[in-house]
């Protein structure tokens, strides 16, 4: 017997031959059906059963002994709590079992009264009665729960409704295919139990949600308030927040219609949404939970997984995917149900209605089927992209995380740029993929499924459609294979782009100086033109893969009809024609899907090993150092035969031998030549480099300050407090001694006024105290301060030693590395380090009289102070009329930034913010943006191109329907041959069109992708100093990399799909209106509904996503800002604090991603729902009118249309909001490709002679200089004249306007007023390079970039080896170089952190001596060397550029002494201007300053 007739056979025992005919009548079988459900009511009665005797027994035999507490435990679990409260959860729960108890018991009573004549009849009426028992017992057990405070359900319980709803869907399944085959023989009751399966299935589906999630619904309140130890995932959210989204308090029914997103989506209607206007994630959904959850199930130690970072996910979150993947079933158990019910449409319009309610059956159950479609397909969405999120935030926590623990090594061989691709791109392509994960196991069942059901309807002709389809499969997968391929070399070559562009970022002040923009441009382009390459390949195998499924439908319906016409193995009528088309539709879905699954899949497994890679990368040993505090004993730091090296595989010491032992209250200072080991050997006893061997003991708690200043972008006082409480006692003295007073006195602000990105609107000198006042602040045990003198002039560099070295820290222990060799008098201890060991330690007179390494540096020292002191006796006799610096004449009443950036907070009163809230477009993306997408590449000629192929292609596929239903119509006499070879044309001209839209559209997409891109590089080389002064580089560089994935990508992609979906509704329309004619009333209020709802959803959506990418850049900044200062964040224990900050962005910005998908199941579910309403309607109308009126093919053709309705008309709106919404993408883009330019960099008209300047006169006429047009003049009319080759020496107090001087030479500032003009020719007419390239220029900060020796010192490549090694050689570095193995090839990591500061700051020097300019500008070019190094490097200076122009900066007096002529500013005016001897021998600033200099050795 087959499995049909026993759907209609109620005999309880059968003879069966076969394994499959046995399980055919056990799951089939009516009565078997009842037999096996009872069977496990009984089994579930019987443990409640056992559980009861067990607690009756326990009470009889311990009720002596045992409190009587333990009685009032609930029956299946033991949860005691002291109050409680019940949520709707638990309200519906218990009405749920009380409605299936109710309705059990009357169809029992019924059963019983029709009587039990027959076996059947009494297995019947037994099964209601043990249903209804069963249930009784149950609405008695979860009510029990209320009183014992359970707040979950019994597993057992669990267990039983999760079998009971397998059970419910398995009847309700035979009682559709019952229903559908309309068995005549079927007894009355045997109907009514089957429609009774039908209704009680959403309510057997409820109680197996409830099972899944466990939760009953209490909430129990402990003493202290919510006891959420035993608040489950579910019921955490139950805790009443007003700040909270409105998911976590919301029932099941409002989480099921995503009612809890209707006060948001309102809000954002009636006016834009801020940030503050989004509600916080619900608790269980929070990056700090998620960071906790991954950490929890990261592999421990042992156990050696092959991928961690997947393996971790799967643990953390395998209930989620088991919920999503259960919801894809349940879509996919329905969605063929429509399909299946146009053969009973046909069959009943054209006659067949024998049974009149058939007609209303039918509706019913396309109604249930497709409402149970619409919930479980946006339910399965929005899970999908829950989980999503989860999985995005607990990774980027955890990267972050893990950056903080990087080792040197290891953070030097992932750069920044990558570990931002780490964050923004491999985070977000996991979480994109979960939406495509289950497809991969699903395609398989779901055409399984579909060809079943062609077999059904066509026969064996249905073999040519599984032909196709698995020749599809093949290709798609082979495309897959090549697009995997193609993706990895993506994002290979985007890391390329995006570290070049962060490094052109970080350092756009000295790319600037030095005209470099176009190097770098071609730089950043050749990565690109790589990157585009292989996206240009991956975007035409997507198109291919399009096209291939597009036309499969097509296709598949041509040969599957064109077989069965040869084989004559079926009559083609409307019925058979249109459930074929239909399910070849729906097999498009799976094909489609796969391949898109595989890529995501594939994408996903790319990301997920570079984050293994990364994940898994050498961590910092923190028991290299052994940290004691509070400890006895007068040692404060030791170090026994220490071996360090920087590299963590690399066995070679950096470090050798170091034993050293610096006693509690010590000054030990450290001195050394450039590149000696200074810096490292402070750096092992942090623990920050790779310990070979030796013992490293700390006693007590370490405070640093690094060469290169690290400043947070944040107030000053954010800044010196760095987390710690205001003690205001203590931060006055701090800014005192470290002698900041000053300069919070010339900031309008004070300490309120905020520093830019890596402190760009502070001098050099104002980061090193701000950095020195944040670790004298923490009031800690070890000072390691490292070179905090040579960005500080003379008269400051010993007010800071005397007030704060000897001064406040005078009872801590502090190392000093330093070139000064004044202080070194008042050191307790001297280490002289020479190629990475401690050649001499002792005090200053027993290393003097050694005549070694320490007295070749005090000698070059005290030969450069021969000429100071020279000059100062001979001037003595004025001393005392001299003011003492300086400083006696400085006005502090007006702001002198060094940058000038602080000068401009005066424009605006009370605002002390330097960086501003990123600019964010409100309301409707604007046409002007749609605009200059459509017509970037081709005008609108392209778009014309687009829409006119998409016509086309949609008229030849209705062309093929509508000849489908002429020809299988009744009166037409069928002519094989004519048939198919119509449809076959039609076939072919369908594929033709979507193959040109597919290619057409693809090559706009990346026309317009990569001039968007050279236009935004463009704006962003050609911008001036001051917008990178004040735009943080996150914003741009999320430009760089999410906005402008969006366009090279998505917006193509989908603008495609959108247009696709347009014409594609329209069809569905204008057939559903011309056959169901009726319907067309309800489309005006259709339409009018589906633009109220796509503005009324858009409102809030777009701001959503815009606010979504503003909250995304601060993630990056604020990861690429502690990646630069990890040292300092280590060594202050300040992890904690950072990793709090990183969880507060990642919050910020998940929550707008939450709410984000939320209301797009919002809109979703809402159009679905109305598209099944009017599809339903359309449907009553086809069976209520005559079939005279409405032809039987024309209601298959409509219905194989309509069925489709409700999707394509929530896809339609869906994809053209999801293109708003990354249009804004192209709005972001847009408003930096706007930026004012600064000016020409090439001016024809005005050209300098190849050899200008020739002699390097300068003339300075009155020149004044402000940084806005709002702010003060910080230069105030300046007047000088400077002869060609002459030597002039610039100083003056720290933030006076040195610095800005020069800038305005290279015009990184304009001239307010006055002019310069050099050799004849205006500064202010000439084209910028022009001008730039002509002038050299060593900065304040040393700027190298990644890279090798040779593309640093000629990074455009214009000389030969021979001129680089002079070159290396005049600065002091060739023997460096020659020692490495790679020579000049010799590798320069990420801001060249694998070589000294003093080395950087000689290569520096390397470039200008190779470019040999007339006029060469030095702002601080030696500061970062020893006097030593410092004196050869001044003199081969002298012979060099003997007869150019030089203008020096500095703080070292014996720099400038030597000059013809120093200039010295002070509150932006030139005070004095004069040779140094003319100026030595009157009463001048600088003769104080020479004074204070000599003098300052014996004053500390």
């Amino acid at each position: 017997m087959s499995s049909p007739s026993w759907l209609s056979d109620f005999e309880c025992s059968a003879s069966t031959s076969g394994f499959s005919q046995w399980l055919g009548f056990i799951f089939v079988s009516p009565c078997s059906q009842r037999i096996l459900f009872s069977s496990i009511d009984l089994i579930f009665l019987l443990s409640l059963l056992v559980f009861g005797l067990q607690k009756l027994c326990s009470r009889f035999i311990y009720k002596q002994n045992i409190s009587s507490n333990y009685m009032n435990e609930p029956l299946l679990e033991e949860t005691r709590k002291i109050s409680y409260t019940v949520t709707l959860w638990f309200k519906l729960s218990v009405v749920v079992a009380c409605l299936l108890t109710i309705a059990y018991t009357v169809l029992c009573v019924l059963s019983f009264i029709r009587g039990v004549s027959t076996s059947w009849k009494l297995i019947e009426g037994l099964f209601w009665l043990v249903q209804a028992l069963t249930f009784l017992a149950i609405s008695v057990l979860v009510a029990h729960e209320k009183k014992f405070n359970a707040v979950v359900h019994p597993f057992t319980l669990r267990l039983y409704w999760i079998a009971h709803f397998v059970i419910v869907v398995l009847f309700a399944a035979c009682a559709i295919t019952r229903l559908v085959m309309k068995n005549e023989y079927l007894e009355e009751y045997v109907m009514i139990d089957d429609i009774f399966f039908l209704a009680s299935l959403p309510l057997s589906a409820f109680l197996f949600v409830v099972a899944i999630y466990g939760t009953s619904g209490i909430v129990v309140f402990t003493e202290n308030g919510i006891d959420h130890s035993l608040v489950t995932e579910l019921n955490g959210p139950n805790v009443r927040d007003l700040n909270v989204s409105g998911y976590a308090n919301a029932s099941w029914l409002s989480r099921g219609t995503w009612y809890w997103m209707s006060p948001l989506i309102t809000k954002g209607y009636k006016s834009p949404l801020t940030i503050d206007d989004v509600p916080t994630l619900p608790a269980d959904h929070r990056a700090e939970r998620m960071a906790d959850l991954f950490e929890m199930n990261w592999p421990k130690e042992g156990e050696n997984l092959k991928n961690p970072v997947r393996d971790t996910l799967i643990r953390c979150f395998w209930k989620q995917i088991v919920f999503t993947g259960f919801l894809a079933l349940l879509r996919l158990s329905v969605m063929y149900i429509g399909p299946m019910l146009i053969q009973n449409f046909v069959d009943y319009t054209s006659g067949d209605r024998s049974n009149p309610l058939e007609g209303y059956y039918l509706i019913l159950i396309l109604l249930s089927a497709k409402f149970v479609e619409v919930l479980s397909s946006h339910q399965f969405n929005f899970q999908c992209s829950r989980l999503g999120m989860l999985i995005r935030s607990s990774l980027i926590t955890s990267l972050y995380k893990k950056g903080l623990r990087l080792s040197c090594s290891s953070r030097q061989d992932h750069g920044v740029g990558q570990i931002v691709n780490h964050m923004a791109v491999d985070a977000q392509q996991l979480s994109d993929m979960i939406p495509q994960l289950h497809p991969i196991w699903m395609t398989p069942l779901q055409i399984a499924v579909a060809l079943s059901l062609l077999y059904s309807t066509m026969g064996l002709s249905m073999i040519a459609a599984t032909i196709i389809v698995i020749g599809t499969m093949f290709f798609t997968l082979w495309i897959t294979r090549k697009n995997n391929r193609f993706q990895y070399n993506i994002m290979r070559n985007k890391d390329s782009r995006m570290k070049a562009t962060n490094e052109l970022l970080s350092n756009m002040r000295v790319i600037k100086f030095q005209a470099w923009e176009e190097h770098f441009n071609k730089r950043i382009q050749s990565f690109r033109d790589l990157e585009y390459g292989w996206l240009s390949k991956f975007m035409y195998a997507i198109s291919t893969n399009m096209v291939v499924l597009w036309n499969i439908p097509m296709v598949m319906a041509v040969v599957t009809f064109g077989v069965a016409l040869w084989l004559n193995v079926i009559h083609l009528d409307a019925g058979t024609v249109f459930t074929a088309t239909t399910i070849f539709r729906i097999l498009q879905e799976p094909i489609r899907t796969f391949p898109q699954s595989l890529i995501s899949v594939s994408q996903a497994l790319v990301s997920l090993g570079r984050l293994d890679g990364f994940m898994t990368s050498k961590e910092l040993e923190n028991r290299s150092v052994e940290r004691v505090l509070g400890c006895g004993g007068c040692t404060a730091v030791e170090v026994k035969g220490g071996n360090f090296s920087w590299d963590d595989n690399d066995g070679i010491a950096i470090l050798k031998k170091v034993n050293i032992t610096i006693k509690k209250g010590e000054l030990a200072a450290i001195v050394g030549t450039v590149g000696s080991g200074k810096s490292s050997l402070l750096a092992s006893i942090l623990g920050e480099m790779h310990k070979l061997s030796g013992e490293v003991r700390v006693c007590g708690t370490t405070s640093y300050v690094a060469q290169t200043s690290w400043i947070q972008n944040a107030t000053i006082e954010e800044n010196i407090l760095f987390g710690s409480p205001m003690n205001r006692k203590m931060y006055e003295e701090v800014l005192r001694v470290c002698c900041l007073q000053k300069d919070m006195e010339i900031m309008e602000h004070g300490d309120q006024t905020e520093i830019g990105e890596r402190g760009i609107n502070l001098s050099g000198g104002q980061k090193q105290r701000i950095q020195l006042a944040r670790a004298v602040y923490q009031d800690c045990d070890i000072y390691l301060l490292d070179d905090v003198f040579s960005a500080v002039d003379a008269e400051t560099g010993s007010e800071i030693f005397k007030e704060c070295v000897r001064g406040a820290l005078k009872d801590k222990t502090v190392l000093l590395v330093t070139h000064q060799v004044d202080f070194l008098h008042n050191a307790d201890l001297i280490l002289v380090m020479r190629d990475g060991e401690i050649v001499e330690s002792g005090k200053y007179e027993p290393l003097l009289i050694s005549g070694m390494d320490f007295g070749a540096l005090v000698a070059a020292h005290e030969t450069s102070m021969e000429l100071v002191g020279t000059s100062t006796t001979a001037a003595s006799d004025d001393s005392l009329e001299r003011p003492k610096s300086p400083l006696a004449s400085s006005s502090p009443k007006k702001p002198t930034g060094e940058n000038g950036v602080l000068a401009q907070s005066n424009s605006k009163k009370g605002n002390s913010k330097l960086i501003e809230e990123e600019e964010r477009e409100s309301g409707q993306v604007s046409f002007g943006v749609y605009k200059q997408y459509f017509t970037e590449a081709f005008g609108w000629w392209g778009v014309a191109g687009v829409l006119l192929i998409s016509l086309l292609w949609q008229g030849s596929y209705m062309g093929s329907d509508y000849w489908l239903a002429y020809e299988t119509s009744e009166e037409r006499k069928f002519v094989p041959s004519l048939f198919i070879t119509v449809y076959a044309i039609f076939g072919v001209v369908s594929c033709v069109f979507v193959l040109g839209r597919a290619f057409f559209v693809t090559y706009l997409g990346l026309k317009t992708a990569q001039s968007f891109f050279r236009r935004i590089l463009h704006s962003i080389l050609h911008a001036p100093m001051s917008f990178f002064d004040t735009t943080p580089s996150g914003r741009i560089l999320s430009r760089a990399s999410s906005d402008q994935a969006n366009i090279d990508f998505l917006i193509p992609f989908f603008l495609s799909m959108t247009i696709t979906m347009y014409f594609s509704l329209l069809g569905v329309l204008v057939i559903t209106c011309q056959y169901a004619w009726p319907t067309v009333f309800f489309l005006v209020p259709l339409v009018w509904l589906n633009i109220w709802y796509r503005g009324y959803y858009l409102a809030s959506s777009r701001e959503l996503t815009r606010l979504d990418q503003i909250t995304k850049a601060p993630v990056i900044h604020h990861f690429s800002e502690t990646i630069s200062g990890v040292m300092t964040i280590r060594c202050f224990r300040k992890q904690g604090r950072f990793i709090q900050g990183n969880i507060d962005k990642v919050n910020a910005n998940l929550r707008m991603d939450f709410h984000n998908n939320g209301s797009n199941e919002w809109l979703g579910f809402r159009l679905e729902l109305l598209g099944c309403l009017v599809m339903c309607v359309s449907a009553l109308f086809l069976i209520l009118l005559p079939s005279t009126i409405i032809k039987p093919e024309n209601v298959g053709l409509s219905l194989s249309y309509g069925l489709s309705l409700n999707g394509v008309l929530f896809w339609t709106v869906y994809l053209s909001c999801f293109v708003e919404n990354r249009m804004v993408s192209v709005e972001r883009i847009k408003q930096f490709i706007s930026i004012p330019s600064e000016a020409a960099w090439k001016m024809a008209e005005s050209l300098p002679s190849p050899d200008w300047p020739e002699n390097g006169n300068i003339e300075i006429t009155n020149l004044q200089v402000r940084y806005r047009s709002n702010t003060p003049l910080v230069l105030k009319g300046i007047t000088l004249s400077i002869r060609g080759g002459d030597k002039i020496g610039v100083v003056g107090r720290t933030g006076s306007g040195k610095s800005t001087l020069i800038q305005v030479f290279f015009r990184l500032v304009e001239p307010s007023g006055g002019k310069i003009v050099i050799d004849g020719l205006d500064i202010c007419k000439l084209g910028l390079h022009d001008l730039r390239s002509r002038f050299g220029i060593i900065p304040q900060d040393p700027v190298l970039f990644e890279g090798t020796v040779r593309s640093n010192i000629d990074p455009i490549g214009l000389y030969s080896d021979e001129d680089i090694w002079k070159s290396l050689e005049r600065c002091q570095l060739k023997d460096v170089v020659a020692e490495k193995p790679e020579k000049l090839d010799a590798s320069v990591v990420d801001s060249g952190e694998n070589w000294s500061v003093g080395q950087r700051q000689l290569l520096c020097l390397g470039r200008v001596m190779l470019k040999h300019s007339r006029i060469l500008f030095m702002d601080e070019a030696t500061a970062s060397v020893d006097s030593q190094t410092d004196a050869i490097i001044q003199k081969i200076i002298r012979e060099e550029f003997k007869d150019c122009t030089i203008i020096t900066i500095a703080h070292r007096i014996p720099t400038v002494i030597d000059c013809d002529k120093v200039l010295v500013i002070d509150a932006g005016l030139a005070k004095e201007y004069d040779a140094p001897s003319e100026l030595l021998e009157r009463p001048s600033l600088f003769a104080a300053l020479v004074q204070e200099y000599s003098n300052r050795s014996s004053g500390l």
